[in-house]
């Protein structure tokens, strides 16, 4: 009998079987495809998941394979210049490929200890009080306590178990594509920008390697998303918007995406759980369907381990539904207004020419930059100085850094007073004490969940027990 079955091999999934095994928990990954997909559904990371990936000790693996751009995003494509003073060491996008992300992260997963079955389809399910039964396409039964559902928007564990998903259908689909092209490259560029003018869903503009990536809306809403779109119909439509299809030819990756709006009403249901996609659904705008996901797989697993390993205090499993589902809400709303600003109609074209003398101002470039790059989120714990909730950026400690000891995936209390004590919760959360290195720290001490949200701040040791105890359990004898 397995801790945790994960339904779904990509980002969301592995990234949540590396935060389980973190913490010793047994976990199986179930794959329904024989073989890593190439599809090519996100081309990048934001500032949070840099810092997440810096936090587990993997971001140099990310660097080494992509390409950082300047700014962390912009709000519907307009143009600002980058806001001040962002509050992280990451004011960058990390251009990757998701092959290679996908890779990295099942990389990680398998060192880690992660048994991963590909060819494995889940075909049915059922779960009681003490755990899950999945069933397999070639017959096959597995068990386990948990089952956590990673397997996309289309999510079949989410339908068997009754969760509702509520939302838009899409109305607009994309063509995403990665192919070689005849005609020269100032040609492209200049031909891409001037369509862009009226036409703001269509880009084509070089992507390494002698490949050109292209979007353009396609001609209709498909049934099923899954089945990739032919080269003729990339080239039907590139002649339809640019007059040219470019001699677009040798295609390496050819995906769609959708204008679908969708957010699951519970992530919940007994000992079956959703994350990423499954979870929720928008459009690809600001592209932050992946990094959204990563970032469930954050907040989860941790709280995941500490029900398997039996230290979870009442409701820390449930806060994962209480801090992800209005991030979520946020996200659909910011992808939804700027599909709105897309738009050549009359009331959006102003809407947008007043947005883009908005977003001239430092602070509101500020606030739309940290709701796309993640880095903004303020979870709900109550009573508080504003900072809680809130995760910390990366600071320096003594002669290191901050992200350097959380690698472990354990909480960690920053001490500069010298007069707090872990007691029984040792065994649960590391310790920094002292004075040098630590005038970045915002308050005397502050107690640092493992996803590196900020639970506490302060100086008193009756307060300090009182939220040990809330976000790691009864302290061990």
């Amino acid at each position: 009998m397995w801790d945790v079955i994960i339904s779904g091999g990509g980002p969301t999934g592995m990234m949540l079987a590396s935060e389980l095994r973190l913490h010793g928990v047994g976990v199986l990954v179930l794959e329904r495809d024989t073989e890593p997909s190439a599809a090519v559904r996100s081309l990048g990371l934001h500032a949070r998941s840099i810092e997440i990936l810096d936090q587990r000790g993997l971001l140099d693996r990310f660097l080494a394979e992509g390409q950082r751009y300047p700014g962390v995003g912009r709000f519907a494509g307009i143009e600002t210049p980058p806001p001040t003073d962002l509050d992280t060491e990451h004011g960058y996008i990390l251009g990757i490929r998701q092959p290679v992300t996908d890779r990295l992260l099942a990389e990680r997963a398998a060192e880690l200890g992660t048994e991963i079955h590909r060819g494995a389809e889940v075909t049915g399910l059922s779960h009681d009080a003490d755990g899950v039964t999945v069933e397999l396409a070639d017959g096959e039964r597995l068990r386990a306590s948990w089952l956590v559902a990673c397997d996309g928007g289309r999510s079949l564990v989410r339908g068997l178990v009754g969760i509702g998903f509520p939302g838009d259908a899409a109305t607009t689909e994309w063509i995403l594509g990665e192919v070689e092209v005849t005609s020269p490259p100032g040609e492209v560029v200049e031909m891409a920008a001037r369509v862009r003018e009226t036409e703001r869903g269509f880009g084509i503009g070089p992507a390494g390697g002698g490949l050109f990536r292209v979007v353009v809306p396609a001609a209709s809403v498909t049934d099923d998303r899954s089945v990739p779109p032919t080269l003729d119909e990339l080239r039907t439509r590139l002649r339809a918007y640019a007059g040219t299809d470019f001699g677009a030819h040798s295609p390496r990756s050819l995906t769609r995406f959708g204008d679908a709006t969708r957010l699951a009403d519970r992530y919940r249901a007994g000992r079956v759980l959703l994350a990423g996609d499954a979870a929720h659904v928008h459009p690809p705008l600001g592209g932050q369907g992946l990094n959204l996901g990563i970032h469930d797989a954050f907040n989860l697993g941790w709280k995941l381990a500490a029900a398997v390993d039996g230290w979870a205090p009442d409701g820390l499993l449930d806060s994962y539904f209480a801090e992800r589902h209005p991030v979520a809400d946020d996200v659909l709303a910011l992808t939804r207004a700027q599909s709105e600003l897309l738009s050549n109609e009359p009331g959006p074209r102003a809407v947008r020419r007043l947005l883009t003398e908005l977003a001239g101002f430092d602070d509101v470039a500020r606030f739309l930059a940290e709701r796309i790059a993640g880095i903004g989120i303020r979870y709900d714990f109550g009573e508080g100085p504003d900072l809680v909730g809130r995760r910390l950026r990366d600071i320096r400690i003594a002669d290191g850094r901050l992200y350097e000891l959380m690698r472990d995936g354990r909480g960690l209390l920053i001490d500069r007073t010298g007069r707090l004590a872990l007691g029984g919760w040792a065994e649960r959360v590391d310790l920094v004490v002292g004075h040098d290195g630590l005038d970045e720290l915002p308050a005397p001490a502050v107690l640092l969940r493992p996803d590196g949200h900020m639970a506490w701040l302060g100086d008193d040791q009756g307060a300090l027990d009182r939220h040990l105890a809330r976000w790691f359990g009864a302290p061990a004898r």
